[in-house]
């Protein structure tokens, strides 16, 4: 039976829902990669750089990787893994970051999922009742559409690019005294920014957490409940330059009862589509993140677990990927970046900050009389350069800043966009 014009009226089905998906806003970023899918469609040449992905032909995952999961299928593995991740996995990124970050958690700590993304909903639905306050920095990754999901009520702090687009203690100070302050939420390397925070500025914010939370231990009752910091650090071996990774419990001990950190395979290793995840935390919360997370089948599929608990205990494997992952992301960062700068050396209206980590970075086009919308149209129609503002990142600000993402494109398509890029912001700033 052909249902086409049987499904009822849009609007009357829409009103049948419930608030919360009638009010659920959708992702900007995808809105974005339709419209580019059209243009190529129309045999437009686009320098897409948009997407926080990976071309497999420019970054193929690791081979020892893909020969894992292979293997893995080919053993059997295709059945339920345990919800809270296989033994083996949980353990191997236990030894992972005991090795590489000096972290000694106990396997007790460790939970996979699929992917990071069920991590940060899972931190917000483990820590916040409706109406608790999350705090977090704009631009962020989802954090906006997340505190909507949770009933959060959210305190959004714009940063600045002369803070490194991190927020500061004194700035965090006023809002983290609040009772109903649970959740501060931090990304380095940031996405969308590809900043870094300074490991300094992070140990003052780990110890305005553990003050905080001593006050409110000695208060008892609600006004105890805990302050938690949910650390992202998905693109922690993405790091260039100068800047260098840190971690909470590595500049300040004392506020590991109180830390989540996130992680994953999709980024370090250009497995998005591999779904493999992890966090660390206090057995306790990890739990209680688990049970949540278990009733909404958010696991990573069995096979690609059993082949990512091998791959990390394999040093060598890991360090030889990554001196020709990790340059290849610097050719293009740093491709754009001396092109951007190069425009600005000529008067140009265009700012761009030097890749200190992750896939992106971070360039601003003041073209007079535009809003960051019109540019990203203009530079999409007239230059075939796709790029994102960090509107779709919950800043309502028009900064004239965007992100740029380098992990589906190649030099060649970077060295062709740069002039066409030149051209139109000389003609859109004459």
């Amino acid at each position: 039976m052909n249902l086409t014009g049987k499904l009822g009226d849009p609007a009357r089905v829409d009103a049948s829902l419930s608030e919360l998906a009638r009010g659920v806003v959708g992702s900007e970023i995808l809105k974005i990669a339709a419209q580019i899918r059209a243009l190529k469609a129309q045999g437009r040449e686009i320098c897409n750089v948009t997407v926080g992905d990976f071309d497999p032909t420019q970054f193929p995952i690791p081979a020892g990787l893909l020969a894992g999961v292979t293997a893995a299928l080919e053993a059997g593995h295709t059945n339920y893994p345990p919800s809270d991740g296989v033994l083996a996995l949980r353990e191997a990124v236990a030894r992972f970051y005991a090795r590489g970050l000096d972290l000694a958690y106990p396997v007790e700590s460790v939970l996979i999922t699929g992917g990071a993304r069920p991590l940060l909903y899972g931190a917000y639905r483990t820590i916040l009742d409706p109406g608790d306050v999350a705090i977090y920095p704009v631009p962020s990754w989802n954090n906006n559409h997340y505190a909507y999901l949770c009933g959060a009520r959210a305190i959004e702090l714009p940063v600045r690019v002369d803070e490194n687009f991190f927020p500061t203690p004194d700035e965090l100070r006023p809002y983290i005294s609040s009772a109903s302050a649970r959740l501060l939420l931090i990304n380095s390397p940031l996405n969308p920014t590809g900043t870094v925070i300074d490991p300094e500025v992070l140990r003052r914010i780990c110890e305005l957490v553990v003050e905080e939370n001593r006050r409110r231990e000695k208060a008892g009752g609600d006004a105890g409940k805990a302050l938690w910091l949910c650390y992202d650090q998905v693109y922690w071996q993405l790091t260039f330059g100068s800047a260098r990774h840190a971690t909470p419990p590595e500049v300040c001990a004392e506020v590991a009862p109180y830390t989540i950190l996130l992680d994953a395979a999709s980024k370090s290793f250009a497995a998005t589509g591999l779904r493999v995840g992890w966090a660390v935390m206090p057995p306790a919360a990890r739990q209680r993140m688990a049970d949540i997370l278990g009733h909404v089948g958010a696991w990573a599929p069995k096979a690609e677990q059993v082949a990512m608990a091998a791959y990390l205990d394999d040093e060598a494997a890991i360090a030889s990927y990554h001196v020709t992952m990790r340059a290849r992301v610097r050719e293009r960062l740093e491709a754009l970046a001396h092109g951007f700068a190069a425009m600005r050396a000529e008067g140009l209206p265009v700012e761009v900050i030097e890749p200190q980590g992750a896939i992106y970075l971070s360039v601003r086009f003041a073209l007079p009389g535009r809003t960051n919308e019109a540019t990203r149209r203009l530079l999409l129609d007239a230059a075939g350069f796709a790029v994102v503002p960090f509107q779709a990142f919950g800043l309502a600000e028009d900064s004239g800043w965007f992100r740029v993402s380098v992990g589906a494109v190649s030099p060649a398509e970077i060295a062709a966009a740069l002039p066409r890029v030149r051209a139109v912001v000389a003609s859109a700033s004459a």
